[in-house]
């Protein structure tokens, strides 16, 4: 360990604090164990995280708005602020805390107090908890942290992988920590900033459960804003127990147990600053190791030992430690060997009959490929082979024993799940198979088992064969297989399809849920007046519209140069001499890298040898690219554009006479410039419309699908 973070680990020893002092002085976090901090406070942690790093970010006067998702729910609540990792102090000049509204709205913002006062200073390497406030907190539900810093920002302490959108004013845009809106914070990232925990009193948690982890228990790879790890979805199923708990993610990607590095200490050098000492902290579930045996060079032994290391510590301090089995990774990049595999096998048995731990949770049986058991089974991969898509971090938290845990009481003991993870419906189409699976992982039968799925509206569900079970014995599963049509004017893109099940437990009646994103896909179809239709490509072009939806099937070799090969949907004569054309690309698929779709203009779209031609395209992989005529042979002569590609984007043309000017935007509100072209060929109001190109030169036959939601001209 670096002289630096040897220095910083003598400031985390935390003192608990008098309650004389509490109305006079920040409150420091405390390093007694758990157990006594919850009895003389009552305090449990409902949301952690692991900072882990600090950057300067160059910034002054700055106010951040943090939205976070809770797990335990009370009706008082307070935060944990960090400064660590870091060289200078840093000052809150005001912090406020609410429910969540929508995106960085905020309902009746709440200020926070630190010893009574409004502003905090947290000396490098410290910490600090606010004040009680008074706030009816549901669990599973979305707070929103907003942080006003004064002055300049020297430094950001972060946790970097949040997965979360949070939101920043702009550089001078002062203190907007009490707005109930939250227009004033047009500035975005993915980073937790400051903030390590929020903790609540007064709800029906039984204790906390940390989550002790790598970038799987961070969350890698799982949906962002969407709170698809499976420390999230723990706390789902917790949250329907009679008791409940708090579920803490303590991921850190990257993070080992046998060694660390400056910015990610180790799971034994962290465990006194980001396990021991949660407030209300009953039991960790420890999940580590395929990093220290994949790229870190660690033995199976040395995990072993680390892992004995961590049990020892953290039942010295009263909590209990489930072990979780290392996943397969085989296909990870060039990572795995045999010899490294027997190491993996070696530490899961250890895991499984060691009896070291007191439990554990069998995630590398949960997501294994049962002919392949070195890998990901298909349905559990994100596609890198190391990190679980969502259904795979479903997996994980179902392969947890909540009777293991010592917190959650009097838990349902069937769930719930639907397949596939996520199914593709044509709108208007004969129906998709959707799978819903109820499965008893309790030690007594449950009984009159019912399912039935949540669809949007006036979409149908035929079931074959019945929905209702009378009884499911311990360990057996019931499955119902339903045909979900949407409706022929469904919305395209993302649909929420969710399942419910209700059976009776011990004589009550308990009930659980899962929700899968559909995708609803188009038909091709006509496009309706006074929208028209054209293409130049030897491939059929086809086109769907539904309402302001469009899609273009579209072929073409080129769309720039030699090549004017394209399908188009556009208005006639509706580009104004000045004003501007705007369209969103919603996505785009098929085809090669290359393919584009975007806006085009011209003095007549049908023949661009008339002049005016013009286009702007989001292209697959390669960025913007602004195309222009410049001599009026209808070629595209000039390029200008570039960077990342990103979708959904918004594009924008706009012209003066025979000037114009190109922007994108991820957002449609903060327009980036992309260039400015002069057409001199462009006369009078032209044409303009949709235009999609699979660039398919190194692809023959191959079609690109293009969506949009939006098109607008304006004078």
């Amino acid at each position: 360990m670096s002289r630096r973070l040897e220095h910083l680990r003598g400031h985390r020893r935390f003192s608990v604090l008098a309650t004389a002092l509490a109305a006079t002085v920040a409150a420091l976090l405390p390093a007694a164990p758990a157990a006594a901090e919850t009895a003389q406070q009552g305090w449990t942690g409902t949301w952690a995280t692991a900072q882990h790093a600090a950057y300067d970010p160059g910034t002054s006067e700055v106010t951040v708005r943090i939205p976070v998702r809770v797990s335990a729910g009370g009706s008082s609540v307070r935060i944990r602020l960090t400064n660590d990792f870091t060289t200078e102090p840093v000052t809150i000049g005001h912090a406020t805390i609410g429910l969540r509204d929508s995106g960085s709205a905020v309902t009746k913002p709440q200020k926070l107090r630190f010893g009574g006062k409004s502003a905090v200073t947290i000396a490098a390497g410290e910490q600090a908890a606010s004040d009680q406030v008074r706030l009816t907190v549901p669990a599973r539900s979305d707070l929103v942290v907003s942080l006003y810093f004064p002055g300049r920002l020297t430094h950001i302490s972060q946790h970097w992988m949040g997965l979360q959108t949070v939101y920043w004013t702009p550089d001078g845009g002062g203190d907007h920590a009490s707005d109930p809106g939250g227009d004033a914070f047009t500035k975005t990232d993915s980073t937790f900033p400051f903030l390590t925990g929020v903790d609540v009193q007064g709800g029906n948690a039984a204790g906390a459960v940390v989550a002790l982890g790598d970038s799987i228990t961070d969350g890698a790879a799982s949906t962002s804003n969407a709170n698809r790890r499976w420390p999230d979805y723990l706390a789902g199923r917790l949250s329907a127990c009679s008791s409940t708990a708090g579920v803490l993610n303590e991921g850190i990607s990257g993070n080992r147990i046998t060694a660390g590095v400056d910015g990610n200490p180790s799971a034994l050098d962290r465990l006194e600053r980001d396990v021991l000492p949660q407030p209300g902290a009953r039991t960790v579930v420890l999940f580590e190791g395929v990093n220290d045996l994949s790229w870190g060079g660690a033995t199976g032994d040395q995990v072993i030992d680390g892992m004995k290391e961590i049990v020892r510590r953290a039942h010295e301090r009263g909590l209990r430690v489930i072990g979780a089995t290392v996943v397969p990774y085989r296909g990870w990049g060039d990572w795995w060997t045999e010899a490294k595999e027997a190491d993996r096998q070696k530490v899961n048995t250890f895991v499984r009959d060691g009896g070291v731990f007191d439990g554990f949770a069998d995630f590398d049986k949960a997501v294994r490929d049962p002919d392949d058991p070195t890998r990901y089974g298909a349905a559990f991969d994100s596609g890198d082979h190391l990190h679980p898509n969502d259904v795979g971090m479903k997996a994980f938290a179902d392969a947890v024993d909540l009777t293991t845990l010592g917190a959650g009481r009097d838990c349902p003991s069937a769930r719930v799940r639907i397949t596939p993870y996520r199914p593709t419906l044509q709108a208007g189409g004969d129906g998709t198979e959707i799978t819903s699976t109820v499965t008893n992982t309790g030690t007594k039968a449950v009984t009159e088992v019912s399912t039935r799925l949540d669809l949007p509206d006036g979409w149908s569900a035929e079931p074959a064969g019945s929905t209702r079970t009378r009884s499911l014995a311990p360990g057996d599963s019931a499955k119902v297989t339903w045909t979900v049509t949407p409706t022929a004017d469904a919305v395209w893109g993302t649909h929420e399809i969710g399942v419910r099940t209700s059976f009776v437990q011990d004589g009550r009646t308990r009930r659980d849920s899962d929700s899968v994103d559909a995708t609803v896909t188009p038909a091709p179809s006509e496009v309706r007046a006074p929208y028209l239709t054209t293409s130049t490509t030897t491939e059929k072009a086809q086109y769907a519209q539904n309402g302001d939806q469009f899609a273009i099937w579209a072929g073409g070799q080129d769309l720039s140069g030699w090549k004017d090969e394209k399908a188009a949907v556009y208005l006639a004569d509706a580009a104004p001499a000045s004003g501007t054309v705007t369209a969103r690309v919603v996505g785009q698929t098929g085809s090669g890298p290359s393919a584009k779709a975007g806006i085009a203009v011209a003095n007549d779209l049908t023949k661009p040898e008339a002049g005016g031609y013009a286009v702007l395209t989001m292209s697959a992989q390669y960025g913007l690219e602004f195309l222009t005529d410049s001599d009026g042979d209808g070629k595209l002569d000039t390029w200008a554009g570039g960077g990342s590609s990103y979708h959904p984007a918004w594009l924008k043309l706009v012209r003066d006479g025979t000037a114009y000017t190109a922007y994108a935007s991820s957002d449609g509100t903060a327009w980036q410039q992309v260039a400015t072209a002069t057409v001199p060929s462009a006369s009078g109001t032209g044409d303009a419309g949709l235009v999609a190109s699979a660039v398919n030169l190194n692809y023959p036959g191959q079609i690109t699908t293009a969506l949009f939601d939006s098109f607008s001209t304006h004078e």
